[in-house]
């Protein structure tokens, strides 16, 4: 009985070391499972990483192009700005030199005109003067 029982044992003992080492194999197969996966979360972490990392050195390659741009931009218009203000002045400046001409021109019009009419009177009166003297040619 007792070499029965113990037989028995042995034979139970065998079936629970089996489990055991079977187990015992799940659970470092399943680490070694996990531990592929960690291994490749961490690769890419690292490419993510790496990829951020270009993005912003892009970025801020990206934003210091723009500000050199924007200051070109700023520059160049400032110095629209005071071409523009200059061309204003200088307009400016030949309207009213053109005004003076106008009015110049206008004078001495007036002055042709006035003469124009005292040569004309004259002319008239050398005529009366030539025929009262019966000088006609």
């Amino acid at each position: 009985l007792i070499s029965s029982a113990t037989k028995s044992l042995r034979m139970e003992t065998e079936i629970l070391e089996k489990k055991l080492q079977d187990a015992q194999m799940k659970v470092a197969e399943k680490d070694g499972d996990k531990e592929k996966e960690i291994q490749n979360l961490k690769r890419l972490i690292s490419e993510l990483e790496f990829q951020l990392t270009m993005e912003k050195s892009n970025n801020e390659s990206f934003l210091d192009k723009l500000r050199k741009e924007m200051k070109h931009k700023s520059d160049e218009l400032e110095k629209l700005t005071q071409e523009k203000t200059q061309l204003i002045h200088s307009l400016s400046q030949v309207q009213e030199e053109n005004s003076l001409l106008q009015d110049t021109v206008r004078r001495e019009c007036e002055e042709r005109f006035e003469l124009t009419a005292a040569l004309g009177r004259a002319r008239e009166q050398v005529l009366e003067l030539r025929r009262l003297s019966g000088t006609l040619p």
